[in-house]
């Protein structure tokens, strides 16, 4: 039997971009969102971001008449112990970025999105047995030592980013191993973590620490994080379909400078000088990164 199938070409479209950089803006600004939640804990409003997900997930699946595939899913012990996992790294993602805005730590927030594609590259190597360039070498070696200064300088590692960095760095590695597209993925995801956001939200009422219903600009709030978790993560997957890879790479350094650039001149956390070192080590390490990779690309096969 033949096969049909065609595989997209690797060109970029508008349309594509208009979506990935949607997302990738939504990411930037979402720090001014998070600070709106600050008085509220940070697994509180991770509970929320997921269960107010769903419906909007849902709703995509039903639009694109794709839920056969989730049903398959959810009827598949492998795929539902992967999505397991990858729900578990995407919570623990959430609530350390949470957590950073409230506490004003946006900087390691951004810090640990710059260095996650410089992760992805280490961890490639480490477990899939992929060969580094010598530019890719000096990048990552770039961003290690840019973590010891500020290791050094602090008595402690930046956590924040770090925890950031191997969260997302996990997650897009076991991502790949979901035998179903980005939209059903995140779908399944949220669904998993239903159950056990339902249990702690009821936990919360019955102890009376539940910030949903007390007034109407919190459960607005709470409500509204839903939005901002789901709308973004869906227009990057349909974005990044419709893209090249190396257009990808490149857009994905927008978000964290957003970021970056609001931590400083809007929330004026502190930048000292261990950072002016380490932030120029690790904006460095990206140029070499994105430079190597982009020539990589250009080679012919």
């Amino acid at each position: 039997m033949a096969n049909h199938t065609t595989r997209p070409e690797n060109k970029d479209t508008s349309q594509g971009l208009v979506l990935a950089m949607t997302a990738y803006l939504i990411w930037g600004v979402l720090p001014f969102y998070m600070k709106l939640v600050a008085h509220i804990p940070a697994p509180e409003v991770v509970v929320h971001r997921v269960l107010w997900s769903v419906p909007i997930a849902g709703a995509v699946l039903l639009i694109l008449r794709r839920t056969g595939d989730l049903i398959a899913a959810l009827r598949s012990p492998r795929t539902l112990a992967m999505g397991c996992v990858t729900a578990a790294l995407i919570t623990v993602n959430w609530g350390i970025y949470v957590w950073s805005i409230a506490n004003d730590r946006a900087l390691d927030a951004a810090l640990g999105y710059y260095i996650n594609p410089l992760f992805s590259v280490a961890l490639g190597a480490l477990l899939l047995g992929e060969r580094l360039t010598r530019a890719q070498l000096v990048a990552v070696a770039l961003a290690a030592g840019a973590v010891a200064v500020l290791w050094v300088d602090a008595g402690s590692l930046p956590w924040p980013a770090l925890g950031l960095t191997l969260s997302w760095g996990f997650y897009a590695l076991f991502k790949k191993s979901l035998p179903i597209g980005p939209n059903q993925g995140f779908l399944l995801e949220v669904l998993i973590l239903t159950i056990p956001a339902l249990g702690y939200l009821i936990w919360l009422a019955v102890n009376g620490q539940g910030h949903f219903g007390t007034d109407p600009r919190n459960s607005a709030l709470l409500m509204g994080s839903g939005v901002v978790t789901a709308v973004p993560l869906l227009f990057y997957a349909n974005g990044a379909k419709l893209l090249r890879l190396s257009t990808i790479g490149v857009l994905q350094y927008v978000a964290p400078t957003m970021i970056f650039l609001i931590a400083v001149l809007v929330f004026d956390e502190p930048f000292g000088q261990a950072r002016m070192i380490a932030f120029p080590m690790i904006w460095g390490a990206l140029v070499i990164y994105s430079v190597s990779m982009l020539r990589q690309l250009r080679r012919p096969a």
